[in-house]
């Protein structure tokens, strides 16, 4: 006889229920919730055991890895499918969960949850903490704000690097409140510079990632979104179809069939992992508004946006972008936006650089500038737009334009010509901050 064991699992205990291929309960007992632990609980049925299935949980991975490498058949499910199979049950306990559990592996009736490695649990993480701090960090400041309207105070439009000052100047005259400003701005201040050394961690981890880079050649991906989606996918053979990973993500529409006269197709589904789905839609919504190059899904989304709605268009190039990254991952291509370009580039089986250069009669070659809006600096290729991109998101910065700068020893670098935002002074400060973003959110050449 083959055996079927259900884990109801805990911090502390775990219930565990064994049954028989005939369906009849031959064990159920509670033991602490370690690997070992369990495995001795299950010895008795060593050989027979076919399936040992437990709930995806906060403690999974490491659980499922431990079963694992002491020789047990273990199982993760999915945590909805458990929870419509045990949604019958009349009362809901720990017992009760395992014997639903042992069952479910029993009858087959279950879709098996993916363990992804411990590196993506790693960059996870990392996604994760940085979030909660920058998170803390805006609660933190919209509650200065909210607080200092009792006294008829109104901020207005503060940046970032001089809400501190201003704050200090509006509060000056009293005492107390000038004390608990004072602390609420030093916490601020400290949460802000430990988000800065996480998100350069996620900056660097992106750059060293080759896959990671080519996700990024796709305009609107950035370091953030490129991780995100590697740490959520962990494997690309898991989906056999491309277009698969946009339902997963939860970037389709629910559908509700019922006979032949209702047939509902609502809104996205907005499953699976929330913050992939909104890295995809902030990428998305960058290429669409941000992004002035010409790209094919870039063309599409904008046609969709004139006959639909822009906030579905960017839903739909958020879900083409997800198909579209794990075909370059599956095959290990690379993004093409635009092909007229790319064709251009390679023409007569030479690659164009787009650089111009003149030759004397001597032979000497002389550089001039280049085709594109590119130009160089000390030989790296820089970007006006991805410099811009990085300007304008400074809360002092309304509108920003890049341009080359002649540089006897490099060549050229790159000038700013900034608009403030309503509410900024231009003053030497103002650009130091600026600057100072710029820095933080830049490849160091």
């Amino acid at each position: 006889m083959e055996y079927f064991a259900g884990l109801d699992v805990s911090i502390e205990e775990t219930a565990i229920c064994v049954v028989g291929d005939d369906g009849k309960v031959v064990l159920e007992t509670e033991v602490p919730t370690e690997p070992e632990l369990i495995a001795e609980a299950l010895e008795r049925f060593a050989g027979r055991l076919r399936r040992v299935g437990h709930e995806a949980g906060s403690v999974s991975p490491w659980l499922h890895a431990g079963l694992i490498e002491l020789g047990l058949p273990a199982v993760c499910l999915e945590t909805r499918h458990v929870r419509a199979a045990l949604s019958a049950q009349r009362n809901k306990t720990d017992a009760a969960d395992a014997l639903g559990i042992a069952h479910i592996m029993r009858t087959g009736w279950f879709r098996q949850a993916h363990i992804k490695t411990e590196e993506c649990y790693r960059i996870r993480l990392l996604l994760v903490q940085r979030r909660n701090l920058k998170r803390k960090f805006l609660d933190i400041e919209n509650a200065i704000r909210h607080s200092l309207k009792v006294f008829g105070i109104r901020l207005g439009k503060v940046g970032r690097g001089s809400m501190a000052k201003a704050v200090r100047e509006a509060v000056a005259g009293d005492a107390m409140t000038a004390g608990l400003m004072d602390c609420m701005l030093r916490a601020r201040a400290a949460l802000w510079d430990e988000y800065l050394i996480l998100h350069k961690l996620v900056t660097q981890l992106a750059m060293r990632d080759e896959l990671c880079r080519r996700f990024m050649a796709i305009p609107g991906v950035g370091p953030v979104t490129a991780l995100s989606f590697k740490s959520a996918i962990d494997d690309p053979t898991r989906f056999r179809r491309s277009r698969n990973v946009a339902a997963y993500f939860g970037l389709t529409s629910r559908r509700w069939q019922s006979g032949s006269p209702i047939d509902v197709k609502g809104r996205i589904s907005k499953a699976g992992d929330p913050d992939v789905r909104r890295a995809l839609y902030e990428a998305a919504s960058a290429m669409l508004t941000r992004f002035k190059g010409r790209d094919t899904i870039k063309t599409w989304g904008l046609k969709l946006a004139k006959t639909k709605c822009h906030a579905k268009a960017r839903v739909a190039v958020a879900r083409k972008l997800a198909i579209v990254m794990h075909a370059m991952w599956r095959d290990g291509t690379f993004y093409v936006g635009d092909p007229d370009a790319e064709a251009q580039r390679m023409a007569g089986g030479v690659y164009h650089t787009g650089d111009v250069a003149s030759i004397d009669a001597d032979g000497y070659v002389t550089y001039i500038g280049r085709t594109d809006d590119v130009f160089k600096a000390s030989d790296y290729k820089v970007s006006p737009f991805e410099l811009e991109s990085v300007l304008i998101e400074h809360p002092a910065v309304a509108e920003a334009a890049v341009v080359p700068a002649p540089d006897p020893v490099r060549l050229a670098v790159p000038k700013a010509y900034v608009v403030l935002a309503p509410g900024h002074e231009p003053t030497a400060d103002t650009a130091f901050e600026i600057l100072k973003h710029a820095r933080e959110h830049l490849a160091p050449y």
